[in-house]
């Protein structure tokens, strides 16, 4: 998720290129403050014990969609639909090898200091692949209206 709120943040403060593809609505200050609530929890969530694998199909799912909007949004608009099939195909790549990765990390250092880990490289990169994007004053998407 944190992908998603990435760029609903992003969208909500002009941090998109004006001819993005993301949907309008991802710019709305109800789809940032969802998206990172929903982020937010999945970081939480993943340091439980019981917390289900990234590759449960509620999980790939949930991921597909989220890394489908999250490339469209990045992508001009004349390339959404390849970007959308990139970022969806990327997200479904990195559950698998995020969970491999995972699990030989949490025999060595344990479930919430290799989640902790995790995070900080997710929000790294995200952090990077969002300041490679283009600047540009005011809101980038759907905030015509917006409360």
């Amino acid at each position: 998720m944190t992908p998603l709120a990435a760029v609903a943040l992003a969208a909500r403060s002009g941090g998109l290129a004006r001819d993005n593809g993301a949907p309008p609505l991802i710019g709305r200050r109800a789809s940032a403050v969802a998206a990172s609530a929903l982020a937010i929890g999945e970081m939480l969530g993943d340091k439980m014990r019981s917390a289900p694998d990234r590759t449960v199909p509620p999980g790939l799912a949930a991921r597909l969609v989220a890394g489908g909007v999250a490339g469209a949004a990045l992508a001009p608009r004349s390339s959404r639909a390849s970007a959308a099939a990139l970022g969806a195909a990327g997200a479904i790549l990195g559950g698998y090898a995020g969970l491999a990765l995972r699990k030989r990390a949490m025999r060595r250092f344990g479930q919430t200091r290799s989640g902790l880990a995790e995070d900080l490289l997710t929000l790294t990169a995200t952090t990077l692949i969002l300041r490679a994007g283009p600047k540009r004053p005011g809101p980038s998407v759907g905030r015509e209206g917006d409360a």
